[in-house]
């Protein structure tokens, strides 16, 4: 389990998060130019090299956010010139892009972080292009929740690329997008002019999500541990009943796929945030505030915990919690993870999205409950000094990614196993190198006593 340091504070990473920034810099500058030499969004790394999928480019908002990210933390003007640029130059196809679940990773870390700094006064805007930003994440906010199914228990959710009979449990945070659109004041229009809330479809989809994506250890079945998470759910799509759990990525239905889990930590704890922001009247029409709050904060608590209890020492996980080989690793969860075993390998871009839910969770947890916010809070941090060091952060120049040992999709053997290995290593995906990005900003910017980071503004 996570041995979590209790001693440590945010101001003790300052220094290395200014060598992460320093390592970035060309790298970031790197993604930009396979851009602009035409070639699809990076995905992973091989030998060191970033590669292209094409399809649904679904990392391409990573891809061009990091840039604003890397501006919001130095601000080198740079960044910001390339982020911009390339947001306007590729990204609109993405904004009413209808076979994806994925809004909240393309627009909101790219038209939603410009937005968010104009807010923020650090850069200078016109109306014009404050209003090219928002019609975007309102388009895109309709376009994602448009993508609905209906459930016999009259919620409903976003499905995934799959079709309307699946849930993901990676759409919670894909949910900014809908939070975004509501905070600027739209909503969807369906048949005979019916109007379409999208805080209503947000927390319809959250209620789902925590009802059948997360377990809560009161046996619905005999894998029923408190705080697995599900990666994917399956509806039967003529009369909206649940059928069972599934996955893409992970080992089994009745394991817990890591990043699914990291997924679900983070949407819940930063969906809360977005909720303290609204009023009680916006949100009684959808069950109210205490309720909502309550469902939320239940998975929030539970999948945090269960990452606490189901991670090695250091706080980076291996890709599942079954995978089949860990027993072969003795007694794994009490010491640090071992990216090089032959056995089964680590995910650290799992690391660093959970990371920054434990620490948005220790925060809104705050006076409330002392004890669980500073267990989570020091928890985060923890994961993230292990990140931010070797064998971990890819200090190397010569090696395109930043976040070393991530896993992409294991079952298809998508990523590279080195000459000699039995287990994937040493390689980077662009979502864990986003992830590390942003987390390492939310701490920065907490330690500098500036601004508190969030999607919202």
């Amino acid at each position: 389990m996570l041995l979590i340091d209790y001693q440590l504070k945010a101001e003790d990473l300052l220094a290395p998060i200014r060598d992460l920034w320093r390592i970035a810099g060309p790298k970031i500058s790197l993604w930009s130019r396979l851009a602009d030499e035409g070639r699809a969004a990076p995905v992973f790394t091989v030998n060191g090299e970033y590669q292209s999928q094409g399809w649904t480019e679904w990392t391409q908002g990573f891809q061009f956010g990091s840039a604003l990210l890397q501006f919001d933390a130095t601000d080198d003007a740079q960044y910001l010139d390339l982020g911009r640029r390339q947001t306007r130059a590729k990204m609109s196809a993405h904004v009413t892009h209808f076979g994806v679940h994925d809004h909240g990773f393309h627009i909101v870390s790219t038209y939603g972080q410009l937005w968010r700094l104009m807010n923020e006064g650090r850069t200078e805007s016109s109306d014009a292009e404050r209003r090219f930003y928002e019609l975007a994440l309102q388009a895109s906010a309709s376009v994602q929740a448009a993508r609905w199914s209906h459930t016999a228990a009259e919620d409903g959710y976003i499905y995934s690329f799959n079709g309307p009979h699946s849930l993901f449990s990676d759409t919670m945070r894909s949910l900014r997008s809908l939070a975004l659109g509501h905070q600027l004041g739209h909503a969807i229009r369906e048949e005979n002019d019916a109007r379409i809330s999208l805080l209503d479809r947000l927390i319809q989809h959250a209620r789902t999500t925590a009802r059948y994506n997360v377990y809560y250890g009161q046996g619905r079945d005999t894998y029923d541990v408190r705080g697995r998470v599900a990666h994917e759910s399956i509806f039967n799509v003529n009369d909206g009943n649940y059928r069972c759990p599934s996955t893409q990525q992970g080992y089994s239905p009745f394991s817990t796929w890591t990043r699914g889990l990291a997924w679900i930590m983070l949407g819940y704890s930063e969906q809360l945030e977005f909720l303290s922001e609204l009023s009680d009247d916006q949100l009684a029409s959808c069950g109210g505030r205490g309720s909502i709050e309550q469902f939320m904060l239940e998975a929030a608590l539970a999948s945090c915990e269960f990452y606490l209890q189901n991670t090695p020492t250091d706080g980076i996980p291996y890709w599942d919690t079954g995978a089949p080989g860990l027993p072969l690793l003795g007694d794994y969860l009490n010491r640090p993870a071992d990216p090089c075993n032959d056995v089964e390998p680590v995910d650290s871009s799992a690391a660093a999205i959970a990371c920054q839910g434990l620490l948005r969770l220790g925060r809104y947890l705050g006076n409330d409950d002392p004890d669980a916010a500073a267990t989570f809070w020091q928890a985060g941090l923890t994961v993230l000094r292990a990140l931010l060091r070797e064998p971990y952060l890819a200090a190397d120049p010569r090696h395109q990614g930043l976040l070393l040992h991530a896993v992409y999709h294991r079952p298809r053997g998508w990523d590279h196993v080195p000459a000699g290995a039995r287990t994937p290593r040493g390689e980077a995906c662009l979502w864990g190198d986003y992830h590390l990005l942003e987390v390492a900003l939310y701490v920065q910017r907490i330690a500098r006593m500036e601004k508190y980071y969030s999607f919202f503004g």
